[in-house]
């Protein structure tokens, strides 16, 4: 079995940004965060899978737009 190290690497020193009302980066402690994987475009999945990774405690969801549909389905 792989041993576990004693002391974690030391964090590299960066600028806290918000992300919405999530603090990332600095001080702010380590945020949960996902990305959807479905189509963009099918707003209905799209939304449903957003509510189920928010209710499972992701705190930022990311949403891939790589057409012109995909975007223009965003509000």
């Amino acid at each position: 079995m792989p041993s576990v190290p004693t002391k974690l690497a030391e964090r590299r020193k960066s600028r806290q940004i918000q992300v919405g009302s999530v603090a990332v980066g600095g001080d702010a402690p380590v945020s949960v965060q996902s990305m959807t994987t479905t189509r963009t475009s099918d707003i209905g999945a799209t939304l449903q899978q957003i509510a189920e990774l928010t209710a499972s405690g992701c705190q930022i969801v990311r949403v891939a737009c790589p057409t012109q549909d995909d975007a223009d389905a965003l509000p």
